[in-house]
């Protein structure tokens, strides 16, 4: 123990010296330089030294594009790129699933059997939800009445009415030629009717109106809406090539798509046409003539 207090004295004092450092000439050992200082002030320096680097190396790797050399540490660039790429491999699995099923039921019919149903099954709960029984209450009637007097002097009651006179006098273009498979049925909310034709069909707007959303959904592949007057949208489903973007003005007959089999809803090149009035679909073979 005494040895060690003796050799940390020592070693205290050693830090304290100083040393002076000098560079000659080799030539004619000519001072060029000369310098003194402690072990301490060097281990300062070096000290120093160590810190600001760090200090510098963190800094890169943060706001440089360093920090992608490192393995646990990715951009958000990549991680998007990732998730995207994702969901495009999922995308083209259901599509080739689709295509299966499409090819079975083809050579199920030339065999002159019936095809299989892909459709969805009901909800289970759907019984459950049946035995439900709902029941009027006075709270309900007076709450009804008010509504009712109110809609008696609501001005948007009446111009409804002028709307719908004039929504008989519209002439509809038939959106695509083709065989109708799929009929309107509110109960199994489907709100519209498919039609099938051959490859590369032109859809038809069915009325003149402004594109309102030209884009891509998983359940209805590539889809086209369009707003009309009277409060009318009509919406295109399922095609292959979309020849309108949101915002153009088209007139009734243009072409706006391509008919096409994209989205999970469809077992086969065909198109879903929906009318909606209000914010009330309606079944379009009661005003097109298909």
């Amino acid at each position: 123990m005494k040895f060690f207090k003796i050799n940390k004295k020592e070693f205290l004092e050693k830090l304290k010296y100083k040393y002076k450092v000098v560079l000659f000439d080799a030539h004619n050992y000519e001072e060029v330089w000369s310098g003194s200082g402690t072990r301490l002030m060097i281990l300062v320096y070096v000290g120093s030294f160590i810190v600001i680097w760090s200090f510098v190396l963190i800094l890169m790797i943060i706001y440089t594009p360093l920090n992608r050399l490192l393995p646990a540490y990715s951009s958000s660039d990549m991680q998007r790129q990732i998730v995207s790429n994702a969901m495009k491999v999922d995308s083209l699995e259901h599509q080739i699933v689709v295509r299966d099923q499409y090819f079975e039921n083809l050579k199920t019919i030339i065999n002159g059997k019936e095809p299989n149903n892909y459709e969805s099954k009901p909800d289970s709960n759907k019984k459950k939800y049946e035995k439900i029984k709902f029941s009027k209450t006075t709270h309900d009637s007076i709450l009804r009445k008010q509504i009712e007097e109110e809609e008696d002097f609501n001005l948007s009651k009446v111009e409804q009415s002028k709307t719908s006179k004039n929504f008989n006098q519209l002439h509809f273009f038939v959106p695509a030629k083709g065989m109708v498979t799929n009929q309107f049925s509110i109960e199994e909310k489907h709100f519209g009717i498919d039609i099938v034709s051959g490859p590369n069909e032109p859809i038809l707007a069915t009325l003149e109106g402004t594109v309102i959303s030209s884009s891509w959904t998983l359940a209805t592949g590539y889809v086209i809406q369009l707003q009309h007057e009277n409060n009318m949208i009509s919406i295109y489903a399922h095609n292959s090539v979309l020849l309108k973007d949101a915002g153009d003005h088209v007139k009734a007959g243009t072409a706006i798509a391509i008919m096409g089999n994209t989205g999970e809803l469809t077992t086969g090149p065909h198109l879903h046409f929906e009318l909606w009035h209000n914010g009330v679909p309606l079944d379009p073979r009661n005003y097109i003539t298909f």
